[in-house]
């Protein structure tokens, strides 16, 4: 049975993934209520682990102390279910699909025409078609990988359902949904898990490469 995380956890590691968003978004991704997460928001910024923006747009920040105790506590968890060999495992997974991820978005986004790169319009739907079907052969090959990582950490078990979702609607003829930022689109969801193998494994972004070749 996968590990349930603990809540503060959840919350902390929600503001990690997200960067900064409102209480609502905070509790979603905790699967907290908002009460519960509007209480640990406050006692959190009372730590200063968090930081509350107010203004046109307000919302959570996590505070350079939050960020260092949620790694804690995401390092902890992971020794304490034995998990890092498996989710090691499904991030190496994971990164061998990368590549073909980026380059998949690049197409849906721009295409050759007479040696030069223009935006895709979505004009040309057997074009579409052929990189939707990129798109679902990347999905049918990382789906173990979600498996794989749900089975260990229980944070992990809405990534199968959000990408099938996201797919979905690409299916359905919502191009937005292969690429936009600002939506659970594919890629969104996709930069996400990426983002979150790195947390759970302490590995920064930048220095990704390295740690590659010491694990």
């Amino acid at each position: 049975m996968a590990h349930p995380s603990d809540p503060d956890l959840l919350v902390l590691h929600s503001l990690r993934l997200k960067g900064f968003a409102d209480t609502d978004a905070v509790a979603k991704m905790s699967s907290l209520d908002v009460d519960g997460a509007a209480e640990r928001l406050a006692r959190f910024e009372a730590r200063q682990y968090t930081r509350h923006r107010t203004g046109r747009v307000s919302g959570w920040t996590l505070t350079s102390l939050g960020r260092s105790e949620g790694e804690r506590q995401l390092a902890a968890e992971l020794d304490a279910v034995a998990g890092r060999g498996p989710v090691t495992d499904a991030y190496r997974g994971f990164l061998t699909h990368n590549a073909d991820m980026l380059q998949i978005c690049t197409e849906w986004q721009v295409r050759d025409a007479d040696g030069t790169q223009d935006i895709n319009d979505h004009s040309d739907e057997a074009y579409d078609r052929e990189v939707v079907a990129r798109l679902e052969a990347l999905d049918a090959a990382v789906g173990p990988v979600c498996v794989e990582l749900a089975g260990t950490l229980g944070r992990f078990s809405n990534y199968r359902d959000r990408f099938s979702g996201a797919l979905d609607r690409v299916r359905a003829g919502e191009p937005d949904w292969f690429t936009k930022p600002t939506i659970d689109s594919y890629h969104t969801v996709w930069f996400e898990l990426h983002e979150n193998l790195l947390a759970t494994l302490g590995i920064e972004r930048g220095s990704e490469m390295h740690h590659l070749e010491a694990i």
